[in-house]
């Protein structure tokens, strides 16, 4: 089997970073700004700390009440790390290891409140802007980012050599 690469390394540890950070800061979130007892909280212009349980995917879309639902997506968020992550061991191209690491460490991140939860907890709020009505976390974040860098890479020109 081939050794993972240094991009491959690279964003296995990005990827820690993501969880680490955002189960950090769901813990500050729930236990020690406690806001499930506020619900809401202006914190300045648009942006608001805002508590939502997400039972969907990212940005509560595709609402799964049931609790079969909440299985069906924890293992296929699990499912698509697992599977981004023995790809990202032979990536040689920055941009595309930056993606799957981001998307590898947000999709453990929520899966791990699946688990501990039953829901996906979401806090970021900047519904005051008018035309963005989610409520995010840093691992939706990291899923959005990681997307978007995936894309990026393949819109790059292959050299011809």
């Amino acid at each position: 089997m081939k050794a993972v690469s240094k991009i491959g390394w690279a964003a296995y540890a990005l990827a820690a970073f993501v969880i680490v950070a955002d189960q950090i800061s769901k813990y500050w979130i729930l236990y020690v700004y406690d806001l499930p007892s506020r619900f809401t909280t202006p914190i300045a212009g648009p942006f608001s700390l805002t508590m939502v349980w997400n039972k969907g995917v990212s940005f509560g879309l595709f609402r799964a009440e049931v609790d079969l639902a909440r299985w069906v997506l924890t293992i296929f968020s699990v499912g698509v790390a697992i599977a981004l992550a023995i790809w990202v061991r032979k990536v040689q191209r920055p941009l595309l290891g930056v993606g799957l690491g981001l998307v590898i460490g947000g999709a453990i991140g929520n899966a791990i409140d699946r688990v501990r939860f039953g829901a996906v907890v979401d806090f970021l709020d900047f519904q005051r802007l008018g035309f963005f009505p989610w409520v995010f976390n840093v691992a939706d974040s990291a899923i959005t980012v990681g997307v978007v860098f995936l894309l990026l890479d393949s819109m790059r020109k292959e050299s011809a050599a």
